[in-house]
């Protein structure tokens, strides 16, 4: 269990980001496609409280992981600031039929495709979502690194969002009236 800390930036692409990366020497780490199941009670009561239950197969070439995640709620931060803990599984749907047995069901499926680099103790995501668009996710020890790194990649002024994907794209499908829970890119 850990503590997550990381900026949230909606962007309109990821040229400039790439190029001052590169130009700082970071290292790219990998390209994948993360496809990510979100559960909760039939109530929502973890939407409810600001908390979630996610599934993610992350594939990475030909390899692919599974990752069972529970986030707590958000911290008053300046960034986005949350308890995480991860598990990695090895069946999908075995860990599906089991939150299913304790009362979870699955609400909102999506996927992304994320490359993402390493530069002064950050993880930095680029991600692209369906029907949400382009996002910079900068995740490190502390908001005084974040918040370098954010400064020297040129997105001081890029909107914070401290919504979850998850939320971003349930948002969406309401406006567009959809009664769809899986979009894909």
């Amino acid at each position: 269990m850990y503590l997550e800390i990381e900026a949230k930036l909606r962007v309109p692409s990821f040229e400039c980001v790439e190029e001052c990366l590169r130009s700082q020497s970071a290292s790219f780490v990998s390209e994948t496609v993360q496809t990510d199941s979100y559960f909760d009670t039939p109530d929502a009561d973890l939407t409810r409280t600001d908390q979630c239950l996610r599934l993610r197969v992350e594939t990475t070439g030909t390899a692919e992981r599974l990752v069972l995640t529970y986030k707590g709620p958000k911290q008053v931060d300046d960034f986005k600031k949350r308890q995480e803990v991860n598990l990695d599984v090895a069946d999908a749907e075995a860990a599906e039929a089991l939150l299913e047995a304790l009362g979870y069901r699955r609400t909102l499926a999506f996927n992304k495709r994320r490359r993402e680099w390493k530069w002064e103790e950050c993880r930095i995501a680029l991600d692209t979502l369906p029907l949400i668009g382009t996002f910079v996710e900068i995740e490190g020890p502390d908001s005084k690194v974040i918040q370098s790194v954010q400064k020297t990649l040129g997105l001081t002024d890029a909107p914070h969002v401290t919504d979850s994907y998850a939320s971003l794209i349930d948002a969406a499908l309401s406006r567009l009236k959809s009664t769809r829970r899986e979009v894909f890119l």
